[in-house]
């Protein structure tokens, strides 16, 4: 088991209702994290189950969901943004 800090960010945050948790879990990759989260159901399932697009960060580096969870990592979940 390891712990995890996880942040949300933007319409995340917001649908969430928290900013962010720290979590122990067996998740071993970004993608089994996301499946974990998304398996609360509800909103985390409509944010995170597939139809929404967002992207993951892992300890502030852009990450892909095969990328492997280090205990004690923070990872970021948020919504793709634009620069203007």
């Amino acid at each position: 088991m390891k712990t995890l800090h996880l942040v949300y960010f933007a319409r995340l945050r917001e649908a969430f209702g928290s900013a962010g948790e720290t979590l122990a879990t067996d998740a071993a990759t970004a993608a089994d994290l996301v499946a974990e989260l998304a398996a609360r159901g509800g909103v985390w399932l409509a944010e995170l189950g597939g139809g929404r697009v967002f992207r993951v960060a892992i300890n502030q580096d852009m990450a892909q969901l095969g990328d492997a969870l280090p205990d004690g990592a923070e990872v970021a979940i948020f919504p793709p943004v634009t620069g203007g």
